[in-house]
């Protein structure tokens, strides 16, 4: 497991746009997950830190236990969080560990627009099933058609990154999105980043002792 520790509030303070979160649970939803992936975590998500909003994450879920920020409703898939929020609601909701990786490489005004582009576009998409999960990422591993437009009709957490990252020209061309899975993320499977981008090794997040679920998610 990675050396490197952060608590969480100090973790939310350095997090820039581009960053990502990893988690990883121990619940039946969270083995099938990483065994139909072959993934060693389960979730992934990104960071959104621009201007003068409060950092944010970007992900894909089944929950809604937090009001999505681009809408101000509550809703399942795609979804723009409180960043702390988010990650409390992970890491006690459901008991998963967290870990922060780093973008080496600084993100520009263009790429920030493209962000917002894709969160304009995605947010609200449906998480897949299970069994769709399973058939998208097998899919993702055939050849590709040379011409294809890919519909995120729904999108799996690591699509969702994938696709941002791709909009902001930090992937290299020619894999679809549900080629990615949470485990592409994690530092062991070298991610190929293109501009001289990198991922910095998993930070382990320690949460606070004294959470208070209900106001995290805002039910009190």
């Amino acid at each position: 497991m990675p050396a490197a520790q952060m608590d969480l509030d100090e973790a939310v303070s350095i997090t820039r746009t581009g960053d990502v979160w990893l988690f990883r649970g121990h619940t039946a939803a969270d083995r099938t997950i990483r065994v139909v992936t072959n993934s060693p975590v389960n979730h992934v998500g990104m960071a959104v830190v621009i201007e003068d909003m409060p950092p944010l994450m970007w992900h894909a879920e089944l929950g809604k236990s937090l009001p999505d920020m681009w809408t101000g409703t509550h809703q399942r898939g795609a979804q723009l969080h409180d960043l702390r929020r988010a990650v409390l609601v992970w890491a006690t909701k459901y008991r998963q560990q967290a870990w922060l990786r780093q973008l080496t490489k600084p993100v520009t005004k263009d790429m920030e627009d493209a962000v917002l582009r894709t969160i304009a576009r995605l947010d609200g998409t449906p998480f897949p099933s299970t069994s769709r999960l399973a058939t998208r990422w097998l899919a993702g591993r055939l050849p590709s058609p040379r011409k294809r437009d890919v519909n995120l009709e729904s999108a799996f957490c690591a699509e969702i990154v994938a696709t941002t990252y791709a909009g902001m020209g930090l992937l290299p061309p020619g894999r679809r999105p549900n080629w990615y899975d949470a485990g592409r993320f994690w530092s062991g499977d070298n991610l190929d980043l293109t501009g001289g981008a990198e991922l910095g090794g998993e930070i382990a997040i320690r949460i606070p002792d004294d959470v208070d679920l209900a106001r995290t998610t805002g039910a009190v």
